[in-house]
């Protein structure tokens, strides 16, 4: 009897383990937004697409957003960097990775389009606020 009092306190404490590690990803699965930095690891690594990791980091101040919008099924993740206006080196990056501009854009930012038809990449520039915003949008609809 008491074995099996061990036993079943030891599946209940790994029980206890598996919901606490895995409550926060699925959390996020289901977030409808996060705004965080690098440094907040978890949601880094879940949240942020390769094209933004690997992004250049323009500025020593920038932060991270990602949305999932309702309506027309789009996903938006992107980095902000204060204190800046300059994109030269972004529009390289995206360049070097066969990333091609638009010459019309749907909003006041540019656009650059690459191999997947449903991903869109702005990069737009808030002059009054020297903010680079670069967003990745991915069209689902």
């Amino acid at each position: 009897m008491r074995k099996k009092n061990k036993i079943l306190c030891v599946v209940i404490l790994v029980c206890i383990c598996v919901v606490a590690y895995t409550i926060p990803y699925i959390k996020m699965e289901f977030a409808g937004s996060a705004h965080y930095t690098e440094q907040d690891r978890r949601e880094y690594n879940f949240y942020t697409p390769d094209i933004l990791k690997g992004m250049p980091r323009i500025s020593d101040h920038y932060d991270f957003d990602f949305s999932n919008t309702t309506g027309p099924a789009n996903q938006v993740n992107a980095i902000k960097f204060y204190g800046t206006e300059d994109i030269r080196i972004i529009d390289s990056y995206l360049a070097s990775l066969g990333y091609k501009k638009k010459e019309k854009c749907d909003i006041e930012a540019t656009c650059w389009k690459g191999t997947d038809p449903q991903e869109t990449i702005y990069v737009g520039i808030l002059k009054s606020e020297k903010i680079v915003i670069i967003q990745v949008v991915m069209d689902f609809s």
